[in-house]
């Protein structure tokens, strides 16, 4: 009943952005974990991770860019297809904890095991959601691995939608779109607006009651998110308001 209550809201859910949210929290329901990540690609066919949703791992440090640069297990993520494993399936338990990326990642957050939910369609890798537990209990058992291999069409499929939707006016998505896809704060949302309307940083400044140096602070948090490096980038990727 709750595997169908998930399928159900994961197709239903209009709002991307909580159905991603709600869906972890409804998983905790049905397999036990400590922490969870649900990281989505850029939809451009490479395997780099953005717009991180957490459950229970409120830290700063977004580490789907340990992940890019040391993760053991990324020649899966090129496959484009969706797939459920174990990390100790992969990798032994006495190499892995040995690897740069066990110590950035697992170490550091008492976390010892992890599943692995790799989401893709039409060969297009779309997303992941890693969940984690601590050292102190036993590693996810393959009941857990069939629950997901139970939902993980479903949501490849939503997700993959949601990307052919965003890229509706050609290669530029709307500000709302970008919301959603790269998780944007409220306040990153008004500053986005106002951007994309032209107004320059004084006036945003004006506006938004805040200082310049903040200003450059949520500048470069939405260039972050949305994998971009200047306001060049930004206007080829949003629809002018």
């Amino acid at each position: 009943m709750i595997l169908n209550s998930i399928v159900y809201k994961i197709h239903t859910n209009t709002d991307f952005l909580a159905m991603r949210k709600e869906l972890l929290e409804q998983l905790k329901m049905i397999i036990d974990f400590d922490s969870a990540d649900f990281h989505l690609s850029k939809g451009d066919g490479s395997i780099s991770l953005i717009s991180r949703v957490s459950y229970n791992n409120s830290g700063s440090v977004d580490f789907s860019r340990v992940y890019e640069g040391i993760d053991y297990s990324q020649g899966i993520l090129g496959t484009g297809k969706s797939m459920v494993y174990r990390e100790t399936d992969i990798i032994s338990d006495e190499k892995r904890v040995e690897t740069e990326y066990y110590k950035n990642v697992y170490q550091v957050n008492n976390w010892h095991f992890s599943l692995q939910l790799i989401l893709g369609y039409n060969e297009r890798f779309l997303g992941v959601i890693t969940f984690y537990r601590h050292k102190e209990k036993e590693d996810f058992k393959y009941v857990d691995v069939f629950k997901m291999q139970l939902i993980k069409d479903h949501l490849a499929y939503r997700i993959y939608k949601e990307q052919e939707s965003a890229t509706k006016y050609g290669d530029k998505i709307s500000i709302q779109d970008a919301v959603e896809l790269f998780c944007l704060t409220k306040r990153e949302s008004g500053i986005l607006e106002l951007m994309m309307s032209g107004y320059s940083n004084e006036e945003i400044c004006d506006k938004s009651s805040i200082s310049n140096n903040t200003l450059k602070k949520h500048v470069l948090n939405i260039y972050r998110k949305l994998g971009i490096k200047n306001r060049v980038q930004l206007f080829r990727m949003i629809i002018e308001t």
